[in-house]
């Protein structure tokens, strides 16, 4: 047998080794001529739709419809996809310095956190009815104002299960990893980049993917924005399908559809799998996995001189960056109570509060009693009763369904390939596009909106759980999953010891988010039109797009508050106590 020297010496004398560098220079300069081709290439959409989006307001002041000609839909779906993404970063910036604030402060965190329940529970209308005004004062004449409070709207559909996401990794980063961190001194800026990024890059990735499906569901009503009493529509591919249902214009909707595809196809290839395939390596486990995750655009990235450019460049300026944060401090792992002064402020905190608190209840009373009356309220609250149970029903059938496949397809990597492709397009599909064709079905066969809306609902929300299962399943590490076949575990017995208890912390995140979802998704699904035939469910959701679309803000206020209150409370009975239970009992890193 001949020993490797001779084989690499024989291979050397024949040329095979310069004809294998010449293969690899190729491909190298290959890659580095596609990239640069795709940077160009977004950089050019991006220059090319900066004049359209700050465009003046034409004499007859702001479009209140658009063409439906089907040759506008390629320039209508790159407007929506530079919304979207202009959103998402805002979206991550948002959840990068809520959750830190959220994590690292106690005071900050008690107040933050139930924030966050409320502003995840307040619908898009309720954003819009609210900001809209403020957003034309501050670009008067400009299409510019619109385009804000679009892309505010889908930013509001986005952040705050990416929010959830982060701030429970924080909370629940590995003690030994913790402290590492410590006995190295890592200055606070640099834990944040070696250990709360690295630790949180999985599960926040899938809720981004799922940020993105959540902001092309509430597409039509960011980009056709009907607030009190006016209408302001940009050029979209949610408005688009708007305009083509109201027209009854069958084809129309689906030429957009097969656009809708096309486009989450491409983002699917571009950016979701290549992001998918890289954040493998911040798997916690003490082996690689035995199939790993491919993508056609990353290995082109690799084989291309981008990353030494970026390294050149990032290098320098991430050792300033170091140097000018070591005077903020050394790393700290969560709060810690420090006697007497720390409770006193502690009491001061809440005192202040809930003096703020209550203040704002009285004034919410007052403007309620005058715009409303006293009777509205406990309408509303039956209104939203209704919806309660209706989300509540969706989440128990969604968990019954999506538990299981997710922690399936997230533990075994052969599936994985298979589905999280085709997961990923179904999720990021705005299925409200296909609601004219549903309604059209509901006509036909007389299905009850009251049932038939939670069709609709699941349509937007169940994705959140399976998402989360997803990631939780495939962060599950290989040493624990090669000991319980090792020890011969029956199936129920690794289900009942190792994947569920795996999975729960994911789960509950998911719930949350679904649940916030779904009492979101009823403003869109409890009302639904084909032409001039309109479906309405009783509920919360549909009362506040009827007092939106009037301008009716006390009842648009008090619907929304109720809506709040239901959140809340159901996150803190229901859900809180069971993420506590997670932490404390089915933390993989405890």
């Amino acid at each position: 047998m001949p020993s490797l020297f001779s084989t690499h010496a024989g291979a050397l004398i024949r040329g095979d080794a310069p004809a294998s560098a010449s293969g690899r220079l190729r491909r190298s300069v290959i890659s580095d001529v596609i990239v640069v081709a795709g940077i160009l290439a977004v950089l050019g959409a991006v220059a090319a739709l900066l004049p359209q989006v700050n465009a003046a307001i034409g004499p007859q002041g702001i479009p209140s419809s658009i063409s439906t000609d089907p040759h506008l839909l390629p320039y209508y779906a790159l407007r929506s996809v530079f919304r979207m993404f202009i959103a998402l970063g805002f979206s991550f910036l948002f959840t990068v310095v809520y959750g830190l604030a959220a994590a690292r402060s106690r005071r900050l965190g008690a107040i933050l956190i139930p924030l966050l329940d409320i502003l995840q529970s307040v619908p898009i209308l309720g954003f819009l009815s609210a900001t809209i005004t403020i957003w034309l004062v501050l670009f008067p004449g400009s299409i510019l104002g619109v385009e804000a409070a679009s892309i505010f709207a889908i930013f509001t559909s986005q952040a705050w299960n990416m929010t959830f996401s982060f701030h429970r990794s924080l909370m629940s980063e590995p003690p030994e990893l913790d402290e590492a961190a410590r006995l190295l001194q890592l200055s606070h800026w640099q834990r944040f980049w070696k250990l709360d990024v690295p630790n949180s890059m999985i599960p926040l990735l899938w809720n981004c993917m799922m940020s993105v499906g959540g902001g092309w569901f509430f597409l039509t009503a960011s980009e056709m924005i009907s607030v009190n009493n006016s209408t302001y529509v940009l050029p979209g591919i949610g408005s688009y399908v708007a305009e083509a249902s109201e027209r009854q214009q069958l084809g129309n909707i689906g030429w957009a559809i097969l656009t809708m595809v096309i486009v989450v196809v491409l983002i699917d290839f571009c950016l979701w799998k290549p992001l998918t395939a890289w954040a493998e390596k911040f798997r916690i486990t003490s082996n690689s996995s035995v199939s790993q995750k491919r993508s056609l655009v990353l290995s082109v990235i690799r084989q291309s001189h981008l990353n030494d450019v970026l390294a050149t460049i990032g290098r320098p300026i991430a050792d300033v960056l170091d140097r000018l944060t070591l005077p903020l401090g050394r790393t700290g792992a969560h709060w810690r109570v420090r006697g007497t002064r720390s409770r006193i402020g502690d009491v001061l905190f809440a005192v202040v509060a809930a003096a703020v608190s209550i203040f704002g209840v009285v004034l919410w009373f007052d403007y309620i009693r005058e715009g409303a009356g006293i009777a509205e309220i406990w309408h509303v609250a039956g209104l939203g009763f209704l919806t309660f149970l209706r989300v509540m029903l969706l989440t128990l059938i969604c968990s019954i369904i999506w538990v299981p496949i997710g922690a399936m397809i997230g533990m075994n990597p052969k599936l994985a390939r298979f589905f999280q492709p085709v997961i990923q397009i179904l999720a990021s599909f705005p299925a409200n596009f296909t609601f004219p064709l549903v309604t059209l079905w509901f006509i036909a066969w007389h299905i009850d909106i009251n049932w038939g809306n939670l069709l609709l609902m699941s349509l937007g929300t169940q994705w959140y759980i399976l998402f989360n299962v997803i990631a939780g399943a495939s962060a599950i590490p290989d040493d624990l999953r090669e000991m319980s076949r090792s020890l011969g575990m029956g199936t129920w017995q690794r289900w009942k010891t190792l994947i569920l208890p795996a999975v729960f912390g994911a789960w509950c995140t998911g719930g949350v988010t679904a649940a916030g979802g779904a009492w979101n998704a009823s403003i869109v699904s409890e009302t639904v039109s084909y032409g001039h035939t309109t479906l309405t469910a009783t509920g919360l959701g549909s009362y506040i797009a009827a007092s939106t679309a009037e301008g009716n803000m006390p009842r648009t206020l008090l619907s929304v508050t109720m809506m709040s209150i239901f959140v809340v409370v159901v996150n803190r009975v229901f859900w809180h106590p069971l993420e506590r239970l997670a932490d404390r009992r089915f933390s993989l890193t405890a």
